[in-house]
């Protein structure tokens, strides 16, 4: 079992910016797949980015503005969120794969508005 915590989010106007943070329960070192998912009002959830081995895919809404990055001594994954529009309002969830079973963050609330 692991529990993610997640971090980091709330309201930022347009522009802006915000890192979230994800902490596990336990050590990430061995943790190959991870990523970040998000879901609007009323839309289905959606891949933002997802970092499997050395490579990370970004969706193409958020590519050259959102970075993943982890650090495994925090067993923390982070996603820094650039020029944030207000179409990225969103609940933001984590997201990690151990052993074969993925786990999921509680979610955090971005609110891109001026």
């Amino acid at each position: 079992q692991v529990q993610l915590v997640e971090s980091g989010g709330g309201l930022v106007q347009p522009g802006g910016s915000l890192r979230l943070s994800c902490t596990a329960s336990r050590s990430i070192f061995v943790v190959n797949n991870l990523g970040w998912y998000r879901q609007a009002p009323g839309k289905e959830r959606e891949l933002v980015a997802v970092r499997s081995g050395g490579t990370t895919n970004y969706a193409d809404s958020v590519q050259g503005r959102f970075t993943v990055s982890r650090d495994n001594g925090r067993s923390t994954m982070y996603l820094q969120m650039n020029s944030l529009k207000p179409e990225d309002t969103a609940v933001y969830y984590c997201m990690m794969v151990l052993l074969d079973t993925p786990y999921w963050g509680q979610g955090t609330q971005v609110t891109v508005s001026s």
